[in-house]
C-alpha cells in the first residue's frame, strides 16, 4: 500500500476491578516488566506505525511520560487523561493524534502480545477497507440465553468471532463516529461506534496469543505464552 500516515491510540485506563489487585492491571508486572511497557512496545518498533498517544488514568500520566522517557520511546508524542467510560477515553486519544493522521489503529494497553506481522496487516486492511476488527475465530458453542438461564437459541459458531485489538480506521471516519454518540450511547468497542455511524467493519483473522489480561487467570496464560516465546 501507499504509505499513509499511521498513528496509535493505546488505552491503559483501567481500573483493573476484575483483577481483584491493588495495582492497575496495565502495570502489573510479567517477568520484570509491566504489561502496558510491553505493550507500548510493539508499537513502538513497527516501522508502519509514526505516532502513538497514550491513554490513561488523571493519577497516572506523569508515570507513563517517565516510563516514555526511561524507555526511549521516541513515538510517544503524549500521555493524555482518560474519560468515564472507554468509549471517553478513546475519544481523548482520537483528539490529540497529529493534524495530517491517516489510519488510526486503536489497541488495549493490556494485549501486550499483539505481533508486528498483526500490527502492519491492521495498518494495510485500514487503508483498504476503511474500518476492520482484528478478531480470532470462537472456539465454544454459544448459547444464547434469557434472564432466566433459559437456552433461547445456538448461534452458527462458523459466524461468530471474538473481538481482539488493534481496530483500525481511516482517521477522520472513526473520530467522526466518535462525534455522533450520545450521551446515551454505550459501546464495548470500536467496531461498535463505527456500526452505529453506519459504517461497513471487515473482520480480519488473527491468532489466539493476543489476549487482554483482565483476570488472575489471564496471568497465568500469559505468563506460558511468554516461556513459549522465549523458548521458540
Amino acid at each position: 500500500m501507499d504509505k499513509k500516515v499511521c498513528c496509535a491510540v493505546i488505552v491503559a485506563a483501567g481500573k483493573g476491578k476484575r483483577m481483584k489487585s491493588t495495582v492497575d492491571k496495565q502495570f502489573i508486572e510479567l517477568k520484570g516488566r509491566s504489561i502496558v511497557e510491553r505493550t507500548v512496545e510493539k508499537f513502538e518498533k513497527c516501522d508502519v506505525v509514526d505516532e502513538i498517544v497514550l491513554v490513561t488514568g488523571e493519577e497516572h500520566v506523569g508515570y507513563l511520560e517517565e516510563m516514555a522517557a526511561k524507555c526511549g520511546w521516541t513515538k510517544v508524542s503524549k500521555v493524555v487523561c482518560g474519560g468515564k467510560e472507554r468509549q471517553n477515553s478513546v475519544y481523548n486519544g482520537l483528539c490529540a493524534l497529529r493534524e495530517d493522521a491517516e489510519i488510526v489503529l486503536i489497541h488495549d494497553g493490556v494485549r501486550p502480545f499483539i505481533k508486528n506481522e498483526e500490527i502492519v496487516l491492521m495498518a494495510e486492511k485500514a487503508s483498504e477497507k476503511k474500518a476492520c476488527v482484528l478478531a480470532a475465530r470462537v472456539k465454544d458453542t454459544i448459547k444464547v440465553c434469557d434472564e432466566k438461564g433459559k437456552v433461547l437459541s445456538t448461534p452458527d459458531r462458523s459466524m461468530l468471532w471474538a473481538m481482539q485489538t488493534p481496530q483500525a480506521f481511516e482517521y477522520k471516519l472513526i473520530k467522526n463516529a466518535y462525534e455522533r454518540l450520545t450521551e446515551a450511547d454505550f459501546v464495548t468497542d470500536d467496531a461498535s461506534v463505527a456500526e452505529k455511524a453506519g459504517i461497513d467493519v471487515f473482520i480480519v483473522e488473527g491468532g489466539y496469543d493476543n489476549i487482554k489480561i483482565t483476570t488472575p487467570e489471564d496471568l497465568y496464560i500469559a505468563e506460558a505464552i511468554l516461556r513459549r516465546n522465549e523458548e521458540e
